[in-house]
């Protein structure tokens, strides 16, 4: 299948994940009875809150989390390939969680999981200090996963700033990379869509970007303005701003070999050593 209709849904989680899951299904459902076949929801598709302490008591191990066999059982139902951008999952081996997106084939089957590799540990001015590493255990490998339509290169919001990630997916055959996010509004103000667009751009990849919007029960800020990108940084759908919504775009994968022969950077790669002065 080298043509596809693909969606991403936008969502604003808050604190509780039933509410949250079943925002989530409901625009599922409204994207697949409008032809997608893919589906991508945002970072903490289950769960948003920052609040020291407050996530623990609802975040579950991924064998006993109520989100996941509801979203698996949709996915199925609709036959459709859905990615969950990330769910907050409790670890046996240690107190902090992964931030793990999931790839659900139209089976329901779990076909990849990716962990987030990239910890969000900044101070951006918005009158709020982040440190994800304090809660969440970065992950340790890079994720390439196949689907009937695609070969899909898995990222998670922060990784967006860290361009060998993309590089080394889009090498290894990487389409389609996603990065589903939960930008905060002041640093997605100055940079959300130079980074999607030249992610794109560099690899020659499509590039869907579900992302978390407005003002969240917990007191986060998030941008919106979720994605759908194509190899040659077209913005093809764009997110009405921070409202929840769903975004379109009909993908030709035909689009990746013509932008890649076009700017063959991929291939033209050279190592090199650094003088210093």
């Amino acid at each position: 299948m080298s043509r596809f209709k693909a969606a991403c849904v936008q969502m604003r989680s808050g604190t509780e994940p039933a509410a949250n899951i079943a925002a989530a299904s409901e625009m599922i459902r409204a994207a697949a009875a409008q032809g997608a076949v893919f589906i991508a929801t945002p970072e903490m598709t289950n769960l948003l809150d920052i609040r020291p302490g407050m996530a623990r008591a609802k975040v579950r191990r991924e064998a006993e989390d109520e989100s996941l066999p509801k979203l698996r059982a949709l996915s199925a139902e609709l036959s459709v390939t859905l990615l969950i951008g990330s769910l907050a999952i409790a670890l046996d081996e240690e107190e902090r969680f992964a931030n793990r997106s999931f790839l659900i084939g139209p089976d329901g089957g779990i076909r990849a999981r990716y962990d987030k590799i990239h910890m969000f540990d900044v101070e951006v001015g918005d009158g709020q200090t982040y440190r994800e590493s304090r809660a969440y255990r970065p992950g340790e490998a890079a994720v390439l996963a196949g689907t009937p339509f695609a070969r899909l290169g898995l990222t998670i919001c922060y990784d967006v700033r860290f361009p060998q990630l993309y590089r080394r997916l889009a090498q290894a055959g990487a389409e389609v990379l996603t990065i589903p996010a939960a930008f905060t509004r002041v640093t997605g103000e100055a940079h959300w869509h130079v980074l999607v667009r030249a992610r794109a751009i560099e690899t020659g990849s499509f590039v869907i970007a579900p992302a978390q919007g407005g003002k969240h029960e917990d007191g986060r800020e998030t941008f919106g303005h979720s994605l759908i990108v194509s190899p040659w940084g077209e913005v093809l759908a764009e997110a009405d701003g921070a409202e929840p919504g769903i975004i379109f775009a009909d993908i030709n994968l035909g689009d990746v070999a013509k932008a890649r022969g076009r700017i063959p950077s991929l291939g033209n790669e050279r190592d090199f050593p650094l003088t210093e002065f």
